[in-house]
């Protein structure tokens, strides 16, 4: 495993992390509760130290399952989590996954905090993330003096910004402004070699501020794992099947994700890499790019994303390849291959 640090600051985390939410709700398939406590405590045994969660994930679970994984130990490790949704007002899982109401206020912030604080059973949140806000929070001068006030309690070491929920080009001015106008460690977005339109404009502003980013998706929802075929479906409470919401559009989604994939081939010819682990190598390609926080739910799976990190780096004439399929749609439109010399 390797580590870096986001930006200049004094927090450094494997470039592999551990996206609880796949453990802590049923949108990816893992409910044996033993299952999930595996993986947690197999990850960690792997040398990933760095755990993005947040409050709301399973009404509390996402936290009280670090609690319970790890106990004390779970200060020897990197916790980030969020705040925002007022889930206590509003639990359970709301209508085709429509978002929760979301509460900005200063006494909503601390009351979040310190509920997160005692369901990690920590004295200090490593990274406390603003969960899916817009520019107006960015803005929001009561948002950002809250968290300078819990940092200076030592309730937080450092805040951030995480972008989403689905991809949306305005996260690109967001995760901007979070770097210009605010004293953020870094700005969580979507990004891999199929959705890269958020990286541009970010990826500048992080050097700038000397911040870091994190990207979540790493893998186009599964499609760069390597595993899926004309053939796949997804359960009717899978993620990916409110993603796209059609069974129509999934098939479509699918079928162009697929052919792009068959694009990569080059970066798995003679590399010792896998897709999922090209996959990762790509954006760990970007100097600010801090950790990728890929979607695990099995073993297996997990330890072939453990070991990308030690496989070999994509080189220039890859990656430029790749800008180039990514910048031709793929060329889906032409029979013609495409590859790396």
């Amino acid at each position: 495993m390797k580590y870096r640090f986001f930006g200049n600051t004094d927090f450094a985390v494997s470039i592999v992390g551990f996206g609880v939410w796949t453990v802590s709700t049923t949108m990816w398939g893992v409910t044996d509760h033993e299952v999930r406590i595996k993986l947690l405590r197999r990850a960690r045994e792997l040398g990933i130290t760095f755990y993005d969660t947040a409050d709301v994930y399973g009404d509390g679970v996402g936290e009280t399952i670090l609690k319970e994984a790890f106990g004390k130990d779970l200060d020897q490790l990197q916790v980030a989590t969020k705040f925002g949704y007022d889930w206590y007002n509003y639990p359970g899982v709301q209508p085709g996954q429509r978002e929760r109401p979301q509460d900005w206020s200063p006494a909503f912030i601390r009351s979040a905090c310190e509920r997160s604080l005692t369901r990690l059973g920590v004295e200090s949140i490593d990274l406390y993330q603003l969960h899916n806000p817009r520019m107006s929070q960015i803005a929001s001068d009561d948002i950002f003096s809250t968290l300078d006030s819990l940092k200076a309690e030592g309730k937080i070491r450092h805040a951030g910004v995480a972008l989403g929920p689905a991809i949306d080009l305005r996260q690109r001015d967001e995760g901007i402004a979070a770097f210009e106008q605010r004293d953020v460690a870094s700005v969580q977005i979507i990004f891999n070699m199929f959705e890269q339109m958020l990286g541009p404009g970010v990826f500048d502003a992080a050097k700038k501020a000397k911040g870091g980013v994190m990207c979540r998706v790493p893998h186009s929802s599964g499609l760069l794992e390597g595993a899926y075929t004309a053939e796949t479906t997804f359960a009717s409470n899978d993620h990916r099947s409110f993603r796209v919401k059609t069974s129509e559009a999934r098939k479509e989604w699918l079928d162009k994700g697929l052919r792009k994939v068959e694009k990569l081939d080059f970066l798995m010819r003679d590399t010792g890499r896998t897709l999922a682990q090209a996959a990762l190598q790509f954006v760990w390609s970007e100097p600010s790019m801090t950790s990728a926080i890929p979607n695990i739910y099995d073993l297996a799976q997990l330890e072939e994303f453990a070991a990308a990190a030690d496989v070999s780096p994509l080189t220039a004439s890859e990656l430029s390849a790749i800008a180039d399929l990514y910048n031709h749609d793929f060329y889906l439109s032409e029979p013609a291959a495409v590859g790396a010399n």
